[in-house]
């Protein structure tokens, strides 16, 4: 399959939703997670936000998954998404372990910013 390096519009861009529970803010998280996750939201680098926006939220509803992606407002799955990214010459697991260090940083920051 081809790749290629076109930037989609915002429309057509993948969404991940990334959903974290209190739990990962240590035993007080649950009083701050709503927080966090605003906090989260407004200090992480997305370097692939030219195709992909990234929601972070809580996840108050453990029935939801901790990672979901639309594309186009419908739910596609993991591997739906990795090869749509790896058509635009994009990698959906280095995002993922990008995504998952910026997280721990944060969450260190936050805690001993806000928690300690």
């Amino acid at each position: 399959m081809p790749t290629t390096t076109a930037t989609p519009d915002n429309t057509k861009k993948l969404e991940v939703r990334y959903r974290l529970e209190g739990g990962c803010l240590g035993p007080v998280g649950h009083s701050h997670i709503d927080k966090f996750c605003d906090y989260a939201q407004e200090n992480i680098e997305n370097k692939n936000n030219k195709f992909i926006n990234l929601k972070i939220m809580p996840r108050h509803d453990k029935s939801l998954p901790e990672m979901q992606f639309h594309i186009l407002a419908k739910k596609v799955t993991h591997a739906q998404a990795e090869k749509y990214l790896g058509f635009l010459g994009q990698n959906l697991e280095e995002f993922e372990c990008e995504l998952s260090d910026q997280l721990t940083a944060l969450i260190k920051r936050y805690a001993e910013q806000f928690i300690s």
